[in-house]
């Protein structure tokens, strides 16, 4: 059987179990050859096939980025997509190399920024993330894409606002720190008391930068 006869989609299943267990045990194999047919399949012509090959790649991402990491370039690729789903979930694979990878992601940044800021939520959250680490790697880089982040938690919805504070802790700095508390202070009130906790746990971070 062939990495890619694990995938959902060739087991007949409608859930992700498959994906995630094909995912496990190809980042504790260290399965390269496998991981690159996975990756071979993004671009298939059956959608399902496509959808079940990118879950698996960001799966592998969560648990050792590495080993997805060369295939910066097909998840960018991905960004253009007219299939929501390949976009959200090349979003999701960036986010997890976008340390990794950051100069490389920034010469294609005009993408992902659109990505993000035109897409879904899910496509804000991961979206988010990894313009926050691509940001993080340099201050020219950090000039671009910190405004639209300010720009993203400014315009979300309040249990958002936690979760995007949380993830551009990465690119934040002594220049920059105070406009972002400003902002988290003028949606305190939005918020809920289960998101406060995490929110003044950010604000706990914010200050000890």
């Amino acid at each position: 059987m062939s990495t890619l006869d694990k995938i959902a989609f060739f087991q007949n299943r409608r859930d992700e179990v498959p994906n995630q267990i094909l995912a496990k045990e190809l980042a504790e194999t260290k399965n390269v050859d496998g991981i690159r047919e996975i990756a071979a399949n993004l671009e298939n012509k059956n959608k399902n096939i496509r959808s079940d090959c990118l879950k698996v790649l960001y799966e592998i991402g969560y648990l050792d980025p590495g080993l997805i990491a060369d295939y910066w370039s097909a998840f960018l690729d991905l960004l253009k997509s007219k299939d929501n789903r390949m976009v959200w979930g090349s979003l999701i694979g960036l986010a997890t190399i976008a340390d990794l990878h950051a100069h490389e992601i920034w010469g294609q940044i005009d993408h992902v920024i659109n990505a993000v800021v035109n897409g879904t939520v899910i496509s804000q959250v991961w979206g988010i993330r990894a313009l926050a680490q691509v940001a993080a790697a340099d201050q020219k880089y950090k000039q671009k894409i910190f405004p639209i982040l300010l720009s993203q938690i400014r315009g979300c919805l309040p249990r958002d606002v936690p979760t995007h504070a949380e993830s551009i802790l990465v690119a934040v700095d002594q220049k920059n720190k105070k406009e972002l508390m400003n902002l988290l202070e003028s949606r305190r009130a939005e918020l809920t008391p289960a998101q406060l906790t995490r929110f003044r746990k950010v604000l706990r971070s914010l200050e000890s930068i």
